[in-house]
């Protein structure tokens, strides 16, 4: 009996055909990670806005006898399968990162553990989407499904900073010193942005998109808890407008300048979407946008904290 333990040739070769520095294909990957966390949160919320939060009426299969959705069931099944096969592609790109970062696991712990992250998330928001269905679409678990979906996309802003050397251990881009302030600042914005996220959820339980007709809501009085979620958002805006008197002040410029430029665009432009929904009825289409705009607040909020930390200050 042989007691060769190396592996087959076949996977030497593979291992051997992997990168062992951070390439383009890995730095795609994690822009792509982020992009379709992103996607989700869009595919997610048009499963809810076209009522078809049951369009697979069961899980894990479609429908009791059929993993996909069947032409019966219209455009609802369509919507709503095509949001569960979104899964499987983020699934794909997560393990084909993890493959690419093998040879780099232990000196790029930062990235593997992130990508782990992402992959690891995959089966767990299968889960929470199948107590979804089975809850009929209870608003706790579908806010709990988003919240997750905004994890991920702070996970994911991560990836895509530390994959390019903008931030962390591995950074290889200049910074420049900022001041002091702006690392608790931009925290406290991260945070509160998670905060602003949080009320929305429960904001979005007591309006009238439920994602079908005959859903449950959480009975909280949605006047007020609009007015209760607009608080954290105008401190962000407050945070993202005393960041940028500090770089205009010091002159500042690079990544970080660009980043609170950017947060501030984002918050800027959330605060019109949700001002013109509340006076509007809430209509669809803007509720679409708003989540939208909530993934690319946090994604931004993520990044210019991230970056705030990385940089040497004054």
């Amino acid at each position: 009996m042989s007691t060769d333990s190396r592996p087959p040739r076949t996977a030497a070769r593979v291992i051997a055909w992997l990168p062992d520095t951070v390439n383009a294909t890995v730095k795609r990957l994690a822009v792509l990670s982020l992009i379709g966390q992103t996607l989700l949160i869009v595919t997610g919320g048009a499963v809810r806005l076209t009522a078809s939060g049951l369009g697979c009426p069961t899980w894990p299969r479609c429908t009791d006898s059929s993993l996909v959705n069947t032409p019966e069931m219209g455009i609802h099944g369509i919507i709503e399968f095509g949001n569960r096969l979104l899964t499987f592609a983020l699934a794909a790109v997560a393990v084909a990162m993890l493959v690419y970062l093998w040879k780099l696991r232990k000196e790029r712990r930062d990235l593997f553990l992130l990508a782990l992250g992402l992959l690891a998330s995959i089966p767990a928001q299968a889960i929470i989407g199948g107590i979804t269905v089975l809850t009929q679409l209870n608003p706790w678990v579908v806010g709990l499904h988003f919240l997750v979906s905004m994890a991920l996309v702070v996970l994911a802003t991560l990836l895509v900073n530390r994959a390019y050397g903008r931030t962390g251990k591995f950074r290889v881009a200049v910074r420049v010193a900022l001041p002091g302030a702006t690392r608790p600042l931009m925290t406290a914005v991260a945070l509160l942005s998670a905060v602003a996220v949080c009320l929305g959820v429960v904001v979005t339980g007591a309006g009238p998109h439920a994602g079908d007709a005959d859903a449950p809501r959480n009975d909280l009085d949605w006047d007020l808890f609009s007015h209760i979620h607009a608080v954290p958002a105008y401190l962000v805006t407050a945070g993202a407008l005393v960041a940028l008197y500090l770089i205009v002040r010091d002159r500042i410029t690079g990544p970080f300048r660009t980043a609170v430029v950017m947060l501030l665009g984002v918050t800027v432009l959330q605060a019109a979407i949700g001002f013109t929904q509340y006076y509007n009825g809430i209509p669809a289409l803007l509720v679409a946008a708003h989540m939208l705009g909530s993934a690319l607040l946090m994604s931004a909020a993520t990044n210019a904290a991230d970056l705030a930390r990385s940089s040497p200050l004054k």
